[in-house]
C-alpha cells in the first residue's frame, strides 16, 4: 500500500511539473508575440514620421531651416582714429569703435516682411546698443505698386548721399528718426512717399498727438554706365528732426508754431564719376528763443556739393572725393558756416574699406554769433561689412 501511494505521489508531482512547463512555454510564446506586435507598431510609426519629414517638412531640423530661409543678416563695424582742433583751439585725439550695426530682414511671406536694425554708436551720453529701425512692411510691388510701412524709421526727408566719413551738414539739420506710418509708391522709376507721425517736439498749449506729416517724390534710373536719382521732400515741422529736437529741448522746450522744411537732392553717376548736390532748409523763421540768429528767430539752411572719382589701383578699388558744404543762420545749432572736405578710400580686402578724411571748417563771424575762427579734423576709418 505504501508503495502504491508513493507511486501515485510521484505521478502527481510529475504531472504538475509537466503542466507548469506547458504553462511556462505558453506564457513565453505569448510574450514573444506581444513584443513582435509592439515592434511592428513602432516600425510603422517611424515610417510614418519619416514620410511626414520628407513630405511636409516636419521634424526637429525644420525650424532652423525655416529660420535661415526667412531671415537675412548683414552687419557693419567701423573703427576710427581721429585728431581735431575746434573753433576754440582745443585739440582732441582718440581711437573709437564708432559704429556697430546688425541688420536683420525677415521675409515672412510674399506680402509681408520685417526689418530690424540694431546699432551701437560712440556717443556722448549713451554707448549701449539700441533699436535704430524696426518696421513691418505690407505689400508686394511685383503685384501692386503700393507699400505700407509701420514702425520706427528714418522718414523720407533728405537724401544724405555722400562718399565722406563724416555726415553731411544737410543730415545734421534734417535727419528724422521717429515712429511713423508711411505709404510708398514706386512705378517705372518714379516714387512717392506720404507719412504721418507724432513728433517729439510739442507745440505750446496743444495736446500731444499725431500732427506731423510729410511727402516726397522723385525719380531714379539706371542705364549702362549712367544712373540718376532726383528727389524733392517737404515736412510740415522741421523741429522734429534729430538735431533740432535735442536743441529745442535745451532752449524753449516747445515751439510756438510748426516750421515747415524743404529738401532737394540730385545724385548722378556717369562712368567712374559721381556728382552729389543737396539743399535742405526751413521755409519760415523759428520764434526767438527756439533757434536764434542775430537777436531774432533763425531760418536755418544747409547745402552739400560733392564730386567723386572711382578707379582701380593695384587691383584695388579706390575712391577720391572732394566736397564743399555750408550753412546759413545755423550758428545756434553748432554748425560751421563753411566746410571744405576730402576723402580717399580703398577696398584693401573684400568688404573691408580703409578711408582717410580731412576737413577744414570756418565758423560764423563774431557779428553773426560765431567765433570767426577755423577748425580742422583728420580721421582714419577701418570699416568691415558682413
Amino acid at each position: 500500500m505504501q508503495e502504491f501511494f508513493g507511486k501515485c505521489l510521484m505521478a502527481m508531482v510529475f504531472a504538475g511539473l509537466m503542466i507548469s512547463q506547458a504553462q511556462a512555454e505558453e506564457t513565453l510564446e505569448e510574450q514573444v508575440q506581444s513584443l513582435s506586435r509592439q515592434n511592428r507598431v513602432q516600425s510603422e510609426m517611424l515610417q510614418d514620421l519619416q514620410k511626414r519629414i520628407e513630405v511636409k517638412g516636419e521634424g526637429p531640423e525644420r525650424p532652423l531651416q525655416v529660420l535661415f530661409d526667412r531671415l537675412e543678416f548683414n552687419g557693419l563695424m567701423e573703427v576710427e582714429a581721429y585728431s581735431s582742433e575746434d573753433f576754440a583751439g582745443d585739440e582732441t585725439s582718440d581711437i573709437d569703435l564708432a559704429t556697430v550695426e546688425l541688420d536683420i530682414h525677415g521675409r515672412i511671406n510674399s506680402w509681408s516682411s520685417a526689418h530690424l536694425l540694431l546699432k551701437y554708436e560712440e556717443r556722448e551720453n549713451d554707448d549701449d546698443f539700441f533699436v535704430d529701425e524696426g518696421t513691418i512692411t505690407l505689400g508686394n510691388q511685383a503685384e501692386f505698386p503700393v507699400l505700407l510701412i509701420a514702425g520706427k524709421m528714418y522718414i523720407h526727408f533728405g537724401g544724405y548721399n555722400s562718399n565722406m566719413i563724416s555726415d553731411p551738414l544737410t543730415l545734421e539739420l534734417g535727419e528724422t528718426n521717429v515712429d511713423a506710418l508711411q505709404v510708398v509708391t514706386e512705378m517705372n522709376g518714379f516714387y512717392s512717399t506720404l507719412y504721418v507721425f507724432n513728433g517729439d517736439t510739442d507745440e505750446t498749449g496743444k495736446d500731444d498727438g499725431i500732427r506731423s506729416f510729410g511727402v516726397n517724390g522723385g525719380y531714379t534710373m539706371s542705364r549702362d554706365n549712367l544712373s540718376l536719382e532726383v528727389g524733392l521732400d517737404w515736412l510740415n515741422n522741421l523741429a522734429d528732426s534729430n538735431g533740432l529736437v535735442d536743441h529745442i529741448a535745451t532752449t524753449s522746450g516747445t515751439i510756438g508754431d510748426q516750421v515747415a522744411g524743404l529738401a532737394a537732392h540730385v545724385s548722378l553717376e556717369a562712368n567712374n564719376f559721381t556728382l552729389i548736390c543737396e539743399y535742405l532748409a526751413a521755409l519760415v523763421d523759428f520764434e526767438f528763443g527756439e533757434v536764434d540768429f542775430k537777436g531774432r528767430g533763425a531760418e536755418p539752411e544747409t547745402y552739400n556739393v560733392e564730386v567723386g572719382y572711382t578707379m582701380d589701383v593695384v587691383n584695388r578699388v579706390m575712391t577720391f572725393a572732394l566736397g564743399y558744404q555750408g550753412s546759413a543762420e545755423a550758428v545756434d545749432l553748432g554748425l560751421p558756416e563753411n566746410r571744405y572736405i576730402g576723402t580717399v578710400k580703398m577696398e584693401v580686402l573684400p568688404s573691408t574699406i580703409l578711408a582717410l578724411e580731412y576737413f577744414h571748417d570756418e565758423d560764423y563771424s563774431v557779428t553773426d554769433g560765431g567765433t570767426g575762427s577755423d577748425g580742422d579734423s583728420i580721421t582714419m576709418q577701418l570699416a568691415l561689412e558682413f
